[in-house]
């Protein structure tokens, strides 16, 4: 369990991390790669014929953040549906070979895994295939997901939703599992998309991106500094709707946004990196969050340290979980000390 008093230094935080549970409920996914070389137009149509040279499986959506979870040192617990198909067997062998847990996981005869295959050739993404349904959980899915839910939620110290709009989060359930989080005072952290939006009353952090905020509000505004007091006025009809003790908004290039009754509104602009591909910055941000709001860090300490990881993660190609060495290594670098150290006096 996490300790009473927060961490007062980013070694000490970093070694909590190592004696967290985190429950992920929400949407896994397989992100299947195809790579090969396009020499010539099929003769059938005007498209680029692709000779295969590789292939590849990776774990996605919620799984992707349960990777994250573990290379930050905590223990990831997913809860999650997929089909009894190849797709669901291919994301199960990912699972045991990166030694996480099946336990919460739900085979369904009713519906697919959902799996994007990505074709890319000479460094060009050709094309993405998407297999996946995005209808509600029958009756039975949805029995069978709360079981597991209910069953592994005594082992967490905070619950991840990951949302992707695929169906197997709806609002009856979501209002149920926040429900039950908070009668064992476990803190629910949210990652939300636009079907689902406005679901998660009374959780404990909200983490939009400006995009998600605009669509789940339904309201315009720019993404520049002089509409600040609409993203502003945004986020104060947001805590009137959800009631979150914190939302935290991550702004792409313009860094992180958080806002907190216990510490008011903070901007924390984005480090400058060689980016490279953002695929995943937003499970990375998810996870150092989750981890920092069980061990009880204010809002400020728990936005920088994201905002770091998410800037990290954007140097490396393709979807990979945070390096938490190089995390600590840059979080002293850049000073993060000071909001860790507020931690203490929180």
């Amino acid at each position: 369990m996490p300790p009473t008093v927060p961490p007062s230094s980013l070694p000490e935080l970093f070694a909590a991390f190592n004696r967290l549970t985190v429950l992920i409920v929400g949407d896994v996914m397989l992100d299947a790669y195809v790579w090969g070389k396009a020499g010539r137009i099929s003769p059938e149509a005007p498209v680029p014929i692709v000779h295969v040279s590789r292939t590849e499986q990776r774990l996605g959506g919620a799984a992707n953040v349960a990777l994250n979870v573990q290379a930050l040192g905590a223990t990831p617990l997913l809860c999650a549906v997929v089909g009894q198909d190849t797709g669901g067997d291919q994301l199960l062998d990912l699972l045991k070979g990166k030694s996480l847990s099946a336990e919460g996981i739900v085979r369904s005869p009713a519906r697919p895994t959902t799996v994007k295959q990505r074709i890319l050739a000479a460094g060009q993404h050709l094309l993405r295939i998407d297999s996946e349904v995005e209808t509600d959980l029958n009756a039975a899915e949805a029995a069978a997901l709360t079981a597991c839910y209910e069953a592994l939620l005594p082992q967490a110290d905070v619950v991840i939703f990951e949302d992707y709009d695929k169906g197997v989060l709806n609002e009856a359930l979501i209002q149920h599992f926040i429900a039950q989080a908070r009668q064992r005072n476990i803190p629910t952290v949210v990652d939300p998309k636009r079907k689902n939006f406005l679901a998660y009353r009374y959780c404990t952090l909200f983490k939009p991106n400006l995009k998600e905020l605009r669509e789940g509000l339904k309201l315009d505004f720019d993404d520049t500094a002089a509409a600040r007091p609409q993203f502003e006025a945004a986020v104060q009809r947001l805590r009137e709707l959800l009631t979150p003790v914190i939302i935290l908004v991550t702004l792409s290039e313009r860094g992180i946004f958080s806002d907190a009754l216990a510490t008011g509104r903070t901007y924390i602009p984005a480090h400058l990196r060689a980016i490279s591909d953002v695929s995943g910055a937003g499970d990375t941000v998810i996870s150092i969050a989750a981890l920092c709001v069980a061990l009880g860090l204010p809002a400020p300490a728990l936005a920088a340290l994201a905002n770091l990881g998410g800037g990290l993660v954007c140097e490396q190609v393709g979807v990979v979980p945070i390096e938490k060495q190089r995390l600590l290594e840059e979080a002293q670098e850049a000073g993060l000390m000071g909001a860790v150290m507020q931690a203490r006096s929180a």
